[in-house]
This record gives structure tokens, sequence and C-alpha cells, in this order.
């Protein structure tokens, strides 16, 4: 284990580190209110990481969501989920009346509806405002004041484009009129003026997010589990990241992308996948010193203790699709800021807390870019059982400095992967455990035993995977828009013995606390 008193994850993951944690994001939680927020059961779910002896807590980006309710296409790299946002502890300083979120109490306990939820929380937030508005000179009132001061940087651009988004009917911003999308000065002036109680209904709402987010840090820290929190790679097209800095992105003279983000044909899609995202222009973005790309990392790191940098291959080079393309099939490989950008942020925060997510098509240049700066790379065990014995997935081909997951976020649960694999797939498997073949409800832990008795220096398992669920239970579909981001737990759930199995298992493993 890591010395006394030093973090483990602001080094990389030596010889002698073992550790384990699960995968869960927010939203995914119990609550009486149709989603997750970081409210009771955020907290119950550090004591409960740390009474299976784990150490890490992964969940996904925490940005607010647009398009999809995917957390990979956020308004904003710097704001929160206002949905995060717990009823709890507003009812608890008193903004809120208990009475207030009697509503939420007939939402589903294992999906998120969103468009109630959205509905629901949105007119909590406005009674929370009214009762904040009446008492002027409160303490709350003086930390609000302070919080809009130190985050003026990002939240006015933020709070105004979610203001003007809101009178437009959430239009996207290119929809606005064009002295808008141009940022004339005059034009935001008056639209500052025009939408000035929305906009501080904006920035109070990071205020909350931000103050609740702090105190379920600060738990966390004190029971020794430590956060990792997920930065996608690109932005969302209709963003106050690209409204607010359409010169770190390669647009046209309308503000739109000239390319898109993307990747080829791979092992989840055969035409690719089209993001849609606009990709940067780096050569801007290098000579600002990466300013922007340091400040979206800082900002992430005031809530989180170590990034999960997704889609790592993008920092070697990005697949850029033209912007009229229809699917993923046609585009080219566009080298990123590599070493350069790494020296800087090193530079600038004086490590590197950071997991490669190195999946997808990875050339020596990723590899490469990986090891200078020893960040851990990621292992799937889902991907491992091909039938080659030289597969980088499979536990023998290992190095410490490595996190392994059963599986993660875009690819099924364990159970639901294993019950639509050929069969001889799945001889592979029961084959590499050198044991008969066994049943379904198997698999999910025998990945797990098979994860945390590797040398990878980090082991996690998605919630999924330790509850043993199948394929009902799968939080993404990578290439559709539907359906996803709304799996969630129950208490009934937790209350499992899962987590007293887990911690034997950690314990013999040698990766507990």
């Amino acid at each position: 284990m890591s010395d006394a008193g030093r973090l483990p994850g602001l080094i990389p993951f030596a010889q002698q580190y073992r550790a384990s944690g699960v995968l869960v994001h927010i939203t995914s939680l119990p609550s009486p209110y149709g989603i997750g927020d970081v409210g009771p059961a955020a907290f119950a779910m550090v004591d409960r990481l740390q009474a299976a002896g784990q150490s890490w807590w992964q969940a996904l980006p925490l940005g607010p969501t647009g398009y999809g309710n995917s957390p990979y296409q956020s308004l904003s790299s710097f704001a929160g989920n206002g949905l995060l946002i717990s009823p709890d502890c507003l009812i608890e300083e008193g903004l809120l009346q208990a009475s207030d979120c009697d509503e939420g109490r007939s939402f589903p306990k294992n999906a998120v509806e969103y468009d109630a939820v959205i509905s629901f929380k949105h007119q909590l937030f406005e009674k929370a405002w009214t009762t904040f508005s009446a008492i002027p000179h409160s303490a709350l009132r003086l930390d609000y004041d302070q919080f809009c001061v130190e985050q003026a940087h990002w939240l006015d651009d933020y709070a105004l484009f979610r203001a003007l988004k809101a009178r437009d009917g959430g239009a996207s911003y290119l929809e606005w009129p064009a002295e808008l999308v141009r940022r004339e000065p005059a034009s935001l002036a008056r639209a500052t003026r025009d939408l000035a109680e929305p906009i501080d209904q904006f920035r109070f709402a990071q205020f909350l997010l931000f103050r609740q987010g702090k105190r379920l840090r600060e738990h966390a820290r004190a029971r020794g589990v430590h956060l990792i929190g997920d930065l996608p790679f690109f932005v969302s097209p209709d963003s106050s990241d690209v409204w607010a800095n359409p010169e770190l992105f390669l647009l046209d003279e309308h503000h739109r992308p000239r390319f898109v983000g993307g990747v080829p044909p791979d092992y989840f899609s055969a035409q690719g996948q089209l993001w849609g995202n606009p990709v940067y222009d780096w050569e801007a973005l290098r000579r600002t010193g990466y300013r922007w790309c340091i400040d979206r990392l800082r900002a992430l790191l005031t809530h989180v203790d170590v990034v999960r940098l997704d889609h790592f291959r993008g920092f070697a080079a990005a697949w850029h699709v033209p912007a009229e393309a229809k699917t993923a099939q046609f585009g080219q490989w566009v080298s990123g800021p590599g070493a350069d950008f790494f020296s800087a942020v090193q530079k600038e925060l004086g490590t590197l807390p950071f997991i490669a997510e190195d999946l997808g098509v990875i050339t020596p240049d990723v590899s490469s870019l990986r090891d200078q700066f020893q960040l851990p790379g990621t292992r799937i065990l889902q991907f491992a059982f091909d039938g080659h014995s030289d597969n980088p997935y499979l536990p023998g081909n290992y190095i410490p400095n490595t996190v392994v997951y059963t599986g993660t976020h875009d690819n099924n649960t364990t159970r639901g992967w294993f019950e639509s694999l050929p069969e001889d797939q799945r001889r592979n498997l029961w084959n590499h455990l050198k044991r008969a073949a066994g049943k379904s409800e198997e698999v999910a832990w025998e990945l797990i035993r098979l994860a945390w008795s590797s040398v990878a220096g980090l082991a996690i398992a998605p919630l999924q995977d330790l509850l043993n669920l199948g394929a009902e239970a799968r939080m993404n579909l990578p290439g559709s828009t539907e359906g996803n981001w709304r799996w969630r737990c129950t208490d009934e759930m937790l209350s499992a013995p899962v987590f007293d199995r887990l911690r034997g298992l950690t314990m013999t493993s040698d990766r507990g606390l």
C-alpha cells in the first residue's frame, strides 16, 4: 500500500500498491426523488465502500447533461449537473420543506424518467430560490456571493448561456440571433441585463451543488475512500465551452464545426462512432499554454482525487470526420498535442493524477505517450477471451501500473455480455479459468475474482457486476441515443450480502484498506 499520508493515485500504481473499488454513477444511487444525488445515499455509498475494504469510487462525468441526457455531452466542462442537488440537503438547510418533495416519491425506483425528474427538480429549485431570495443578508448569501466571485471565470458565461437557452426553449445556441452567436459585447451586455434573475438562479444552482459536493468529498476523504472523476476528451457542440471560446475549436465563419470527433469502425460499431463533437484547434490552445484545458482539469480536481482521461488516444491523434458526413467510416487521424500538453499540465499542477482510458485503436504513439508520463493504462476483462494468448486484456499480460475493469459503462453487464457470447468464446473463458463450464450467474464474480487476483494496481467492478445483474441493467449502448443512462439500484439491492463477499475477496487479494 502507499506511504502513510500519501494519496494513492497521484503516483503510478507501483508494484507494491494494490487497491480496488466500484464504478457507479451518482444518478444510479437510490433516492426518493427519481434520480441519485450527492445527498444521503452518496454518503451511505462511501460508508458501504469503506466497510467492504474499498478505497476507490469511480463515477461518470458530473457536468450538466444536454442531448440524450448523456454525461459525455455536457453543457459545460466546469459546471455540475443540477439534477444531482440533494433535496434532503436543501431541507436540512431550510431552503425546502419536506412536503415540497412529496411528488418525487412516486417516481420509479429502478430507472430515471428524465423528463419527469427534470420538471420536478426544477420546481424544487424554484422554491429553494424563492426562500433564499427572501433572506438577503444571511450567511448563505455571503457564501453565495463569494462563490460567484471565485468562479466568475467560467460561471458568468455558463449562467448567461443557460439563461439564453431557457429563454429560447432549449434551442442550440447556433439558432440564436447572429450577434449573440458572435458574442458581440453590446448584445451580451443587453442580454445580461434582461436576464439578470435567471442568470442568478443558474449561478445559485451551481453554488448549491458545489457546496453539497464539497461535503461529500470531505466525508469520503475522512473514510479513506478516494474519488475518480471522468473527463470527456471532447466537449458538446452545444455548450458554453464552445460558445464562450470559439477560437479554441475548428469552426467555420458561422461558428459551426468544420470537423467532428468520432472513431473509425471498432468493437462497438461496424460504421464507427460519429460523436458529432467539435474538434480542437491545438495550435491555438498551445499558444495560450493550454490555459483552458488546464482550467478544465483543475475544475474537476476540486471535486475528485483522480481523473480518468476519456479517449486518451485523442491526445496522440484523434479521428476527424467532415462535419457533413453521415457515418464515421471516412475520416482521418489528426495529431493531438502529445507530450507538450502533459508537460504543460505537470508544470502547472505539479502532478498528473490521471488514468489513461487507452481503449480502441491503440497505436505505438499512444502507448509511448502514456508510458512517457507513467500514466496507468486501462484493461477490460470482457475483451480478453478471443483465444489469443497475446491478447493485452488477459491478466497474464498486465503490468502493475494498470487499472483493470470487468466492464465499463459502455459495455454490457458481465452477465449480459456472457449470455450474448458465441459458444467458442464461452469455452475460452472457462478454459482460461481452468474450470468446467458453469452457469451465466457465476460469470460476473469469476471475472471480479480474476481482476482482483491480477497484478494490476487497481481493480474496479461496476456495481451491476457486483449485484450479478443482466443486460437489463446496462448503462449505455454506444451508437444509440434512446434509453441510456437510466439504470438505478434500489436500497434492497444494496442491502444484499454482496459487499460482505466483496470485502472477503478484497482482503484475500491483499487489496483492502
